[in-house]
């Protein structure tokens, strides 16, 4: 579900930036316009962020709703978009390797990645697979990593 939400908000953007910007707290709205009705839950913990010189930088992209996210999306920004949506509560754990995050109660989790390029007509999707569809992600064990 989580990799159907990126690429719904992803092709959202591309209306919502016309004609004004965006602002980056909207989109914690919009992951929740999704997950909420579907009774699931989003993790607070993590956010998207922008991607630049460093890898790691502003802007926080929050996926939850209510949040307090500064600033606009403007053309040349790129940011991801990566929620973590449980079945149950929103709240995580993180093992000791310090990089592994599983669900405080034990429910199942999703998690997917994309990364966006805002443009002057609207947003690309940097880490689509060239000649698939934006709507979906289809099931390939060619593309599996060995």
């Amino acid at each position: 579900m989580s990799t159907w939400i990126t690429l719904q908000v992803s092709l959202f953007l591309n209306y919502a930036i016309r004609p004004n910007p965006y602002p980056n707290r909207d989109i914690g709205e919009a992951v929740a316009s999704v997950t909420k009705p579907a009774g699931c839950s989003i993790v607070t913990t993590y956010c998207g962020h922008g991607v630049g010189n460093l890898f790691h930088t502003a802007p926080n992209i929050p996926h939850y709703p209510k949040n307090k996210a500064k600033g606009t999306m403007q053309p040349g920004h790129i940011f991801t978009i990566e929620p973590m949506i449980n079945l149950g509560v929103h709240r995580d754990v993180l093992w000791p390797d310090d990089w592994t995050a599983v669900t405080a109660d034990g429910s199942r989790s999703a998690q997917f990645e994309h990364t966006i390029l805002i443009t002057d007509s609207g947003c690309e999707l940097l880490t689509g697979r060239v000649g698939e569809p934006t709507d979906r992600m289809n099931w390939n064990r060619d593309f599996f990593q060995r």
